[in-house]
C-alpha cells in the first residue's frame, strides 16, 4: 500500500481559508474553525492510507469525501492526493466549480 501526498490545489486552498475565516467572522470566536481544520486534518490523513473512501462524482476522476457539511473533491495519481476544491454543501450548487 502506497501512502500518497497531499497535494492542495490553489483554489482548494483559498475556498479553505475563506470558509475558515467566514466562520470564525459569523461567530465571532475561532474555535469552530479550529475544529474543522483539526476535522478535516484527520480526515484527509485517512484519506492518504485509503484514497478510494470518497464517492464517485461526475467527473471520471474526482472523488467526493464528505466531512460534515463539506465535501473535499480530489483526485488520486499513483503519487499523489490532489484537492480540487472544498465545497460548503450550504451553497449554490450551480457555482460549484471542480477544476
Amino acid at each position: 500500500m502506497v501512502k500518497r501526498k497531499i497535494v492542495w490545489s490553489k483554489r482548494a486552498t483559498v475556498k479553505f481559508f475563506a470558509i475558515l475565516e467566514f466562520y470564525s467572522d459569523r461567530n465571532q470566536s475561532n474555535a469552530y474553525s479550529k475544529k474543522l481544520y483539526k476535522k478535516i486534518k484527520k480526515e484527509l490523513g485517512l484519506l492518504c492510507k485509503q484514497p478510494e473512501i470518497g464517492k464517485t462524482t461526475e467527473i471520471e476522476s474526482v472523488r467526493g469525501l464528505i466531512i460534515e457539511d463539506f465535501i473535499i473533491l480530489y483526485e488520486i495519481t499513483p503519487d499523489t492526493i490532489i484537492v480540487h476544491t472544498v465545497w460548503d454543501c450550504k451553497q449554490n450548487p450551480d457555482n460549484l466549480t471542480i477544476k
